[in-house]
Parts: C-alpha cells; sequence; structure tokens
C-alpha cells in the first residue's frame, strides 16, 4: 500500500500549512454537505410534492425568502469548492511534479471560481424579491 493512504483514506498532511488548510476544508465541507444534501432532499421531496415544484414554483415560493437562497448558494459554494478541490487531490497524485501539474491546477482553479460566480449570480438574480 502506498505510504500516502492509510485504511481510512489520506493522511493529514505534515507538510505546508496551505495543504493542512485544504485538507480540513474538504473535511468540513463534506460534513456540510451531507447536512445540506439530506436537508434539501428532505425538503424538496418530502415535505413539497416535487410535481408542484417548476421554475415558477421555485421562484414565488422558495426563493421568495432569502433564507432559502442563502442555503441554496451556501450548498453551491461547498459543492464547487468540495469537487474541484478533490478533483485537484487527484491531479496531484497522478500528474508528476511539473509546468503540467501546475497547468491543469490552475484551469482547475479558474474553472472553479468561474462556476461558482455564475451560480451566485444565478442565485442572486433569479426572481423573486430580494433587497
Amino acid at each position: 500500500m502506498n505510504a500516502r493512504y492509510s485504511i481510512t483514506g489520506r493522511p493529514r498532511p505534515t507538510g505546508s500549512r496551505r495543504e493542512l488548510a485544504v485538507w480540513y476544508l474538504m473535511r468540513l465541507t463534506g460534513l456540510g454537505l451531507f447536512v445540506f444534501a439530506l436537508s434539501h432532499f428532505l425538503i424538496t421531496h418530502v415535505l413539497f410534492d416535487p410535481a408542484n415544484q417548476t421554475a415558477d414554483w421555485i421562484a414565488t415560493h422558495r426563493w421568495a425568502d432569502n433564507l432559502w437562497r442563502g442555503v441554496d448558494g451556501t450548498m453551491l459554494v461547498l459543492v464547487v469548492f468540495h469537487s474541484f478541490t478533490g478533483v485537484r487531490t487527484v491531479l496531484l497524485d497522478y500528474v508528476g511534479v511539473g509546468r503540467l501539474r501546475t497547468v491543469l491546477v490552475a484551469i482547475l482553479v479558474i474553472g472553479g471560481v468561474i462556476l461558482a460566480i455564475l451560480g451566485g449570480i444565478a442565485v442572486v438574480n433569479a426572481p423573486g424579491p430580494m433587497p
């Protein structure tokens, strides 16, 4: 077995503080996504009838409250960070040190930031009452 992994997964990094912060943030966003995704599923599929949930329903009922916009926006940020950081980890594991690795990670970071911004714009600019 590779020394960089344990039975429970990738061990806590001992090198740079940035890698340690990313390691902790991956775990925190995973926990947050578990809570947010489970609550999102229960709300959209158990409390409300999915057959009635159209784009108009979301704009007039769900996103009429800024709390739900905040919840959906937070879930969006968690998903983007967690998924793109996971892909970054895979790249760091399988692409050797060098220019290609740096370029691929930079493209990944830029793509993640662009998607988070576009998603944030969609949440903020969706129809409905918002200050």
